[in-house]
């Protein structure tokens, strides 16, 4: 795979790409990297996709932006920058896993087709991410709005104890590689990746320069989801389709966890090829 960059809403991105074809946009989660696509780019073009990974705003080698805003509507901008300057058509399609699914619930209706992991659209949620059994899943949300934060993330094993509990049995060890080479080596690219927690729960008020995308037709979506998610409950998502477009559908991995697509390569590769069709 060829790492290149492309200027975008503002940032320097650079990006991951492999193959020839329509795009397909690939955006990765907390604390990963476009790498965790390896499995997935090579499925993609050998079905005819130009498969590209961008390293998200904040994370190694991408610049970190000066405004520091990471809001959801700064993700969207960014997805919606990225389409048009990579030369996304209307046959251009989207995959997003954790903070990737962000941007994908938002944007899905300018892409023909849409998927996202490991994290569904908010409204799924409802109450029950005040389940006690979710909230202390979700511990290291609530840690990143201190200023214990940065010092806490990057003490050692922090991390790698973050993928321990979010993909039991799953062997990271490739995946945390790449992880502190695009986070730790700069205390910079750390704090930007928490300040993506910050501005969810408010912490960070909005940056004021990315209004909320205007409401579009919402495509179908593929959601999907490890049964043994230990870091969103598989539990709270069994109405999952109530609150994603018509037409879309919900599958609940079997043996997989948060990194499900890591995890199942072959499976969640055979999900997402036969939701997206040929190129």
């Amino acid at each position: 795979m060829e790492i290149r960059t492309v200027h975008a809403n503002g940032l320097e991105f650079a990006y991951l790409t492999l193959g020839d074809g329509p795009l397909a946009l690939c955006l990765h989660g907390f604390p990963d990297t476009a790498h965790t696509w390896r499995h997935l780019m090579p499925a993609l073009a050998e079905r005819g996709y130009r498969a590209v990974a961008p390293f998200l705003r904040g994370y190694a080698p991408t610049e970190i932006p000066a405004d520091g805003a990471y809001e959801g509507a700064a993700l969207a901008a960014d997805v919606r920058a990225l389409h048009e300057e990579l030369g996304g058509g209307a046959d251009a399609v989207v995959i997003g896993h954790d903070w990737g699914a962000f941007p994908v619930h938002q944007c899905a209706g300018r892409f023909r087709r849409a998927v996202a992991l490991a994290v569904p659209p908010p409204g799924a949620l409802a109450g029950g991410f005040f389940d006690y059994e979710q909230l202390r899943r979700s511990f290291y949300i609530f840690l990143f709005q201190t200023p214990l934060a940065e010092t806490a993330a990057a003490a050692p094993g922090f991390l790698d104890g973050l993928w321990r509990d979010w993909s039991p049995g799953y062997d990271a060890t490739e995946d945390l590689a790449f992880v502190r080479r695009s986070l730790l080596d700069d205390p910079a690219n750390l704090a930007a990746a928490i300040g993506y927690y910050r501005a969810m729960l408010g912490t960070t008020p909005p940056s004021g320069r990315y209004p909320e995308p205007e409401p579009e037709a919402r495509g179908p979506v593929l959601y999907l989801h490890g049964a043994q998610d230990g870091c969103l409950g598989a539990g709270l998502v069994k109405d999952v389709t109530a609150h994603l477009p018509a037409g879309s559908r919900a599958e609940v991995v079997a043996d997989a966890g948060h990194f499900l697509h890591l995890e199942r390569p072959d499976e969640v590769n055979r999900l997402i090829l036969d939701w997206l069709g040929p190129a």
